[in-house]
């Protein structure tokens, strides 16, 4: 059974990172796996935590509406850490998920500690937040 540094390895958007970084991000995370019909976060609330997906797929709602499906590589909750805002959207699991959980503190951790993991959540939260 692969583990979770193996997971991030296999993901393209971890082809720059260095493979202390990886391993960095996977020691600060906790492997968790959640059921699909699971809500990860919910709209119009404090940024306490993000997940990274590593096997699942995810929609993000707004008001109840789709705007986005994400999946394996792909992160969630980490915008609102970064702005220091609220929540702008729902997310909850298509199917089952096996994700990094983060706390809000580990995020930021995981900013000051690695720049292109900084760089990387800038730039989508960048893309993500109106």
């Amino acid at each position: 059974m692969p583990t979770t540094t193996d997971r991030l390895h296999q993901l393209s958007r971890f082809d720059d990172l260095s493979d202390a970084d990886v391993a960095m991000i996977a020691n600060a995370g906790t492997a968790v796996t959640i059921p699909e019909g699971w809500s990860l976060i919910w709209e119009k609330t404090p940024a306490d935590k993000a997940y990274l997906i590593l096997d699942g797929e995810v929609s993000v709602r707004r008001e109840g509406v789709e705007i986005a499906r994400l999946g394996p590589g792909d992160t969630v909750g980490e915008a609102a850490i970064v702005a220091h805002k609220l929540r702008n959207a729902s997310v909850v699991s298509l199917t089952a998920l096996q994700v990094l959980h983060f706390t809000a503190d580990s995020v930021r951790e995981l900013i000051d500690a690695s720049p292109r993991f900084r760089d990387a959540l800038e730039q989508t939260t960048r893309e993500r937040l109106p």
